[in-house]
């Protein structure tokens, strides 16, 4: 099995839980924030949303330039959804062309031209593409639950749900 088929495999896997979450973002709270620190519901679901396809065009790099990051607000539930669909495809082709060696091969992040951090390529896929992923998932049902919309199963019973009763 390529080391891409299994990255690939926890993806798909993991995508149908991250929907689960996303389908619950209200589309009358996009603006809502927890804190006047943290994002909005909308930034951080459509960081959430468009996450996958991001890093897998950065991983596909061999040396990036940290970029300067700003997080646009969704403004809607369906802006969402679609950002999320059109990510995890360009995230599954990018990734489905790495073979054992381009995954295994360094990737560098750079600020001015000095080397912040160089790991394997699928250190930072893993890292960042799912590790990241499924911290703000987390982040995100905590934001559901704070404005009581239910909250789904992500990998046993929520408060809410229970899919094993």
């Amino acid at each position: 099995m390529r080391l891409a088929d299994s990255i690939l495999s926890e993806l798909d896997q993991e995508a149908q839980t991250t929907r689960r979450v996303l389908e619950r973002v209200p589309d009358d709270k996009c603006s809502w924030r927890p804190h006047p620190k943290s994002y909005s519901l909308g930034q951080l679901a459509l960081h959430i949303a468009s996450t996958q396809g991001n890093v897998a065009a950065l991983a596909a790099m061999d040396t990036v330039e940290a970029p300067v990051f700003s997080q646009p607000e969704a403004q809607s539930r369906q802006e969402i959804l679609d950002t999320f669909s059109k990510s995890l495809e360009s995230a599954k082709e990018t990734l489905g062309k790495m073979d054992d060696a381009r995954l295994t091969a360094p990737w560098t992040l750079t600020r001015n031209g000095k080397t912040i951090m160089s790991v394997p390529r699928i250190g930072f896929v893993r890292s960042v593409l799912l590790n990241h992923l499924y911290h703000h998932r987390g982040q995100l049902s905590v934001y559901l639950r704070m404005l009581e919309v239910p909250v789904p199963s992500i990998y046993g019973p929520s408060a809410d749900e229970n899919p094993f009763a």
